[in-house]
């Protein structure tokens, strides 16, 4: 079994209630990553949904979740012919840490229209990206590899950007095919966008979490964009997308997260 299966693996104690771990293998400075807590909230939503196509999941986080057991509570809001509602919320130390909202499709063979009013962004080969270095407090990077277009890595070097902008390419180390669950965690893989003109002393934790997948990628890598435009008020947002190495498009993501200059 995959190391990304096990730390998302659950135990379900009846029809809307689960138990889980929460991982360290998945952390940025200790805390868990928001996308890898997002697909654990996944995991046990899709277990109470018999319908399983594009997704949309919505995750608040309340307070810092940490490497520990965690009990989770689904909640089944509306059932429809296309769609099935749910929220969830994931509970650690009797506190509740993260809720979310999800939304799962039935399953259809095709689209009705396909169109794309932008393209998959212009990034160079795997090989010539600036793959991001391993440390020791950052695990997420010990399990995935990142690699940024040169053009927007020089903030790693001290040399910041005009734009708030990271491109580049993502997959698991240790091989493993993309699924929803998979998506989240990669959706949320990068560093933070604003980095690029702002530099990585910058305090970003994330306060809410979109993630509308669209379609499963049978690529070996995902190329992403974020984006962030406005910083105001001590928030931001950035927006990603994902696409497959075919150009189809994959999933789209957006986060509210807090932003200070220095720590």
């Amino acid at each position: 079994m995959h190391q990304f299966d096990r730390d998302i693996a659950l135990q379900k104690q009846d029809q809307t209630q689960f138990r889980g771990e929460v991982s360290n293998n998945w952390s940025i400075n200790n805390i868990p990553n928001g996308g890898y807590l997002m697909a654990i909230l996944a995991n046990a939503m899709s277990q109470c949904s018999d319908k399983q196509a594009t997704p949309v999941l919505t995750v608040n986080y309340l307070s810092r979740c940490d490497a520990d057991e965690v009990r989770l509570s689904v909640e089944q809001l509306s059932q429809s012919k296309q769609f099935n509602r749910l929220q969830i919320r994931l509970i650690q130390e009797g506190r509740e840490k993260a809720w979310a909202f999800g939304t799962f499709a039935v399953e259809t063979d095709a689209c009705m229209i396909d169109r794309m009013e932008t393209s998959p962004p212009a990034i160079v080969e795997p090989e010539k990206c600036v793959a991001f270095p391993a440390m020791p407090t950052y695990t997420l990077f010990d399990q995935l590899d990142v690699r940024l277009d040169p053009s927007c890595a020089g903030w790693m070097q001290g040399n910041l950007a005009e734009q708030s902008e990271l491109r580049g390419w993502v997959k698991f180390k240790q091989d493993r095919a993309f699924d929803i669950f998979a998506l989240m965690l990669m959706a949320d893989a990068f560093p933070p966008a604003v980095f690029a003109s702002q530099g990585m002393v910058a305090w970003v934790p994330t306060l809410e979490f979109s993630v509308n997948v669209r379609k499963v990628s049978q690529t070996q890598w995902l190329q992403c964009v974020f984006r962030t435009r406005f910083i105001t008020c001590g928030l931001l947002e950035e927006d990603g997308q994902m696409w497959d190495q075919s150009g189809e498009l994959v999933a789209i993501s957006r986060q509210i997260a807090q932003f200070r200059k220095t720590l």
